[in-house]
Formats: structure tokens, C-alpha cells, sequence
């Protein structure tokens, strides 16, 4: 019957705690992998390269009418663009996927906004900022080089969207 004590403790309840020693242990492996993810991520940045875009012809402006838009894909196929040309006689090209859920953005009936359907999102065709909704960023805008009557996407430019500030004078 004392073989059995010792073998299976009645003293359970102290067998849930963790002791200091293996507490700490977790703690300082713990630390040591955040610090190893953290390292990795800062040398990935650091060696990356910046992405190369291919040029790619997209339309002929010729084709496209005043307040007309066409599709595109672009830098990938599984990339879907949006491009308009404006009221006024600007090409413009954005990714049409919405910043708030990737769904695919539409020109709004007034044809001076992009609309997202899916919550009601709307952003601007001159400049892809948002002007309304829950889309937390302005829509990736897509590079465009005009040759002749050639439309060119030659790049993405993930930035703000945003004018840049006009200069104060003193």
C-alpha cells in the first residue's frame, strides 16, 4: 500500500503550480525567440531589394473616351486595374482592389468618385484618396508612361495619395 503513496502523490493541488525556476526558463526562451524573429525581420529589410516593374502596354488612349474607363491587370494577372480617363483629358490607373477588404472597386454613377459597393467606401479618380467610408488608405495608384497614343503601366506607387503640401512663403 506505501508503494502505491509514493508512486501517485494524494498531494495533487501542489503539482499545478510552476516553479519559479521553470518559469523563469520559459521567460528567457521566450525572450530569445522574440529577439531571433525580431533580428530575422530587420536583416530581411535590410537586404531587400526594391521591386522591379515591367512595362506593360494597357490600351491606346485613342480607345478610350472622355470619362471612360478600362480593365487591366497589372504587374501580375491576378493583379486588377482600374483605369480612367478623366473629365479633365487625364489618364489615370489605380489597382481595384478597395484598401478596406480587397473588394473590387467600381466608378461611382456620378463619374467623379470610385465606389466600393461592399461598404460604401468612396475615393477620389484625380488622386485615389479616400473621401468616404472605412477604407483606412488611399487606393494603390498605377504608374503611367503615355508614348504617342500608347498607354504604358510601369510601376505602383503605394504612397499616400495624398498632394504634397504646398510650399509656405516667409
Amino acid at each position: 500500500m506505501k508503494l502505491w503513496r509514493d508512486e501517485f502523490s494524494i498531494e495533487a493541488a501542489h503539482e499545478r503550480y510552476v516553479a519559479r525556476r521553470q518559469f523563469g526558463k520559459f521567460l528567457v526562451l521566450t525572450s530569445f525567440g522574440m529577439f531571433v524573429g525580431n533580428f530575422w525581420i530587420l536583416a530581411r529589410s535590410y537586404f531587400r531589394r526594391d521591386e522591379v516593374f515591367s512595362r506593360s502596354l494597357i490600351a491606346r488612349a485613342s480607345d478610350i473616351p472622355k470619362g471612360g474607363v478600362k480593365l487591366f491587370a497589372y504587374p501580375g494577372p491576378q493583379d486588377p486595374c482600374i483605369l480612367f480617363h478623366t473629365h479633365s483629358d487625364r489618364y489615370v490607373a489605380y489597382s481595384q482592389k478597395c484598401t478596406h477588404l480587397s473588394c473590387a472597386v467600381i466608378p461611382a454613377a456620378d463619374g467623379q468618385r470610385i465606389e466600393c459597393p461592399c461598404h460604401h467606401g468612396f475615393f477620389s479618380i484625380e488622386d485615389g484618396r479616400v473621401l468616404q467610408g472605412p477604407p483606412p488608405r488611399p487606393l494603390p495608384r498605377i504608374v503611367l508612361d503615355q508614348r504617342g497614343d500608347e498607354l504604358w503601366a510601369v510601376g505602383v506607387d503605394l504612397g499616400s495619395g495624398a498632394e504634397p503640401p504646398a510650399e509656405t512663403k516667409a
